[in-house]
């Protein structure tokens, strides 16, 4: 930076920060964003490939899961982590589509690359962009398909095109069930609305061993616990369920504390007052007769024995969200003073408590549950790294479930909808006047990425397909219709989505398309980079 013609340079900035401006940091972040995108490009559809990546532990992750692969890798561009951060939000809102984000981020970018280089302003861009999001959001609408949520039919081609691109497609019908079986049995309504907590009530429940067949939803619970005691019953049928997150065992005191006893007698008066308080604890338990008793905190050996003495099974240090899916399970209320407990706390929603052995580990199930609102996901499999993957699958599988729930629409997937709205936008484009219109247009020809990607995949000759498939959605936008035609994923041809049952959810799709362009006009927007680090002077 140069001062005055009598004075020397003026340093404003530290010599060792590094500063990007103008024209060159704007290019700089497209360049970026098109590398993250080139990343998990090929991870999009039924024919992607698998990335395998080191993380700094030494452990391996394989998966091509969108937002999986970009937690792991290690990038230092500010832009690049902004685009990371979008794989995160779109996998936290929605739980799907987090690959397809990223490629259209990227590809919205580098349309604007161009209109940067012929010097239209960055702010003009992102007003053509804006108004062509707005736009594309209205062609959605439009096209939206509204759906029943107990439709099976409907609901299972709707999640199998969401596994159908993940590892676990080959088990394919047993993943779709067990993800609507999961989501529906979870399902509560809160005051007129839907509550759906997938993360707190469906537990996955991964167990290396057996085979992926012997994958499950359990009608009820189950928890990696054995009984306390080894003569108490492992086998209860329609047992009565108690929960208590109190401790049965005599009260430590808080802060240290000494006594001093002058006399032989106190010391068994104190040891006898101890026991009292454990046999009171237990009597209030035993009269109200309940079969098993599952306590958040310890068991002392004395309690065991009570409790054993009256023929109750008892359970110790169980985790407080497995506590309380065994109460939405089995109907039963948590209490915390064994003198508050009432008959109406006592669970009888459980129709079969069994002790098993899977693997080499103890698991207690708490089957036959009456209408439960919760539910354990058993996931079998060859190895760790199979396990992970399924989970992950299931994950993606439930959320799309989900957000139908939330919100029952369905738009075509196979790169269908995003062909619809190019057409749409590119009609729509003409009536925009001034330099806007370009890139208006230019949201319309990013968005064909994703039926490009899919064929690309496919190995089949893109160019070919992406026309016909262009001609095809032209035609029916000149004649008023509603395009059903999109890419087959597996074969790579020009198909008809609605006959091979190819659905999205409509809040997954929009949220893909909002974050995708806000991001892109946020990064565009940016036009100086100053990178240097404040290091404390040693």
């Amino acid at each position: 930076m140069n001062g005055g013609p009598q004075h020397g340079p003026v340093m404003v900035l530290n010599t060792n920060t590094q500063r990007q401006t103008g024209r060159e940091a704007q290019l700089g972040n497209i360049s970026a964003a098109m590398a993250v995108s080139d990343i998990i490009r090929t991870t999009l559809g039924p024919r992607s490939m698998l990335k395998m990546l080191l993380d700094p532990m030494g452990g391996i992750v394989m998966t091509n899961d969108g937002n999986c692969i970009l937690r792991e890798v290690d990038v230092s561009h500010p832009t690049a982590k902004s685009m990371i951060e979008l794989a995160r939000a779109q996998d936290e809102e929605v739980g799907d589509g987090t690959t397809s984000v990223i490629i259209l981020a990227g590809e919205v970018l580098a349309m604007a690359e161009p209109f940067l280089r012929r010097n239209i302003h960055p702010t003009v861009i992102v007003g053509g962009y804006n108004r062509a999001l707005q736009e594309a959001l209205e062609i959605c609408e439009k096209i939206a398909i509204d759906v029943d949520v107990r439709d099976t039919k409907i609901m299972g081609k709707l999640v199998e095109s969401c596994i159908g691109t993940k590892f676990s497609s080959r088990w394919n019908e047993k993943m779709v069930q067990m993800a609507l079986d999961a989501v529906l049995r979870v399902v509560v309504d809160v005051g007129g609305r839907k509550e759906v907590d997938i993360k707190r009530y469906a537990k996955v429940e991964k167990i290396p061993g057996g085979e992926i067949d012997d994958c499950k939803v359990l009608n009820g619970v189950m928890f990696n616990k054995d009984v306390t005691h080894s003569k108490m019953r492992r086998m209860i049928k329609n047992p009565r369920i108690l929960l208590l997150d109190c401790p049965l065992e005599y009260k430590k005191g808080e802060s240290q504390t000494n006594m001093e006893i002058t006399e032989e007698e106190d010391w068994n008066t104190m040891l006898r007052m101890e026991e009292e308080y454990i046999e009171n604890m237990c009597a209030e338990i035993i009269a109200f007769s309940p079969d098993i008793v599952i306590t958040e905190k310890g068991v002392s050996d004395l309690a065991q024995h009570y409790l054993n003495k009256a023929n109750i099974t008892a359970f110790r240090r169980l985790r407080k969200t497995d506590n309380n899916r065994v109460a939405r399970a089995s109907g039963a209320t948590i209490v915390s003073r064994t003198d508050e407990i009432q008959e109406s706390d006592i669970g009888t929603g459980c129709g079969l408590f069994e002790v098993r052995k899977v693997g080499d580990e103890y698991f207690t199930f708490l089957e036959e549950c009456k209408d439960p609102k919760a539910c354990t996901i058993l996931l079998r499999g060859g190895s760790k790294d199979v396990l992970n993957e399924v989970e992950r699958n299931l994950q993606d599988a439930m959320q799309v479930v989900r957000n139908v729930v939330f919100e029952p629409k369905l738009l075509l997937g196979g790169g269908c909808t995003e062909m619809a709205v190019a057409c749409g936008l590119a009609k729509a484009g003409l009536k925009v006047e001034g330099v806007m219109q370009w890139p208006y247009m230019a949201v319309g020809e990013a968005m064909e990425v994703i039926p490009r990607t899919l064929a690309q995949n496919c190995g089949v000759s893109v160019v070919r397909a992406i026309t016909k498939l262009r001609a095809k959605h032209n035609t029916a936008l000149e004649s008023g219709e509603r395009c059903v035609f999109g890419i087959n994923g597996v074969t790579g041809d020009v198909d008809d989505m609605e006959k091979n049952g190819l659905y999205e959810p409509y809040s997954v799709k929009i949220q893909t398309i909002k974050t995708s362009i806000e991001s892109a006009c946020m990064i565009l927007r940016i036009d100086d980079i100053v990178s240097g680090s404040k290091h404390s002077k040693q």
